[in-house]
């Protein structure tokens, strides 16, 4: 979790001075629903995330230099500079992508899971969404697919109640999106996002029931980002009271309390892994301000062929 707050703080930093490209979404005080998810995992298990996209593939173990790397562009990047903070993918840990377009990923994650069943393993994917993923229609049809054939899949949503600025309340029919599990022949769980060791559990039973063959499950996590949807905006739909309530609960602060209160760590030992993760994302910084940008003749070199065979790319 600290890892993914301090990364998404020096990202922010790095767009103010004009370092990183593109627009720039963080987790900010969503890093329990993205970690208690990640870690029920296993390191051959498949993931797909959205447009939030650094704290998942940072949950799932991926190199926060090449992640840092991608951010601003830089060959070194884990998509070597071409996909940007919005288009993460590291498939060394089982991250098969991230979009801007919502809900896109999510039948990706139904195909992995029809991968995995295929060939006989016992390997299960875990898709992220929106609560305005939730809407979209290529979700459900995921969802159904993935119910028919009794895949090993986790739907997981981590609705922080706005999308974009458009609230929850305003655009969904019911209380609690996990209802809609019912409606799949799926169970349907809603868990508290600001606890990190509440998604473990629920997770890990939903991971437990795909390997088993008993097919996927859908889990809402509540949460709540407190920055802005996309860094640079400045808009004035959200309750300041509201905002103030959540960061009550910010997960980093309150499971921190929690480590020490319940004796897995003394204050010097947080204060020390603070420390350490501070080091490590300001030395993936100064990688990725140190490597150099793609050039233009690697612009096709990703593809199955080169579009412009003759023009010298």
């Amino acid at each position: 979790m600290l890892r993914i707050r301090i990364f998404d703080e020096q990202a922010c930093d790095l767009a103010m001075k004009g370092h990183l490209p593109g627009a720039l979404h963080t987790s900010t005080n969503q890093e329990a629903a993205v970690v208690g998810a990640t870690m029920a995992l296993r390191d051959d298990d498949y993931m797909t995330g959205n447009h939030r996209s650094h704290g998942h593939p940072i949950g799932k173990g991926s190199d926060v230099n090449g992640l840092m790397a991608e951010l601003l562009g830089r060959r070194t990047g884990i998509c070597r500079g071409k996909g940007g903070s919005m288009h993460l993918a590291d498939f060394s840990v089982g991250s098969l992508g991230e979009s801007g377009i919502v809900g896109s990923a999510v039948p990706i994650a139904v195909g992995a899971a029809l991968s995995a069943s295929v060939r006989g393993t016992d390997q299960v994917a875990l898709t992220f969404f929106g609560d305005g993923g939730a809407n979209a229609g290529v979700v459900h049809e995921a969802m159904n697919l993935a119910s028919v054939w009794k895949l090993p899949v986790i739907f997981y949503c981590e609705n922080n109640g706005f999308a974009v600025t458009f609230s929850t309340a305003r655009s969904t029919s019911v209380e609690n999106i996990s209802e809609r599990g019912a409606g799949y022949s799926m169970p349907g769980v809603t868990v508290d996002g600001q606890d990190p060791l509440a998604v473990y559990e629920v997770t890990a039973e939903a991971v437990r029931r795909a390997r088993c063959g008993e097919g996927p499950s859908l889990i809402e996590a509540k949460t709540y980002r407190t920055r802005e949807h996309a860094e640079g905006l400045n808009l004035s739909y959200r309750d300041e009271d509201e905002i103030d309530a959540w960061k009550k609960r910010d997960p980093i602060e309150v499971f921190g309390s929690w480590l020490v209160d319940h004796d897995v760590l003394t204050s010097d030992e947080l204060a020390l892994m603070r420390a350490e993760v501070m080091a490590e994302i300001d030395a993936a910084v100064a990688f990725a301000l140190e490597s150099e940008f793609p050039t233009a003749e690697e612009a096709f070199e990703d593809l199955y062929s080169n579009p412009f065979p003759n023009r010298g790319v």
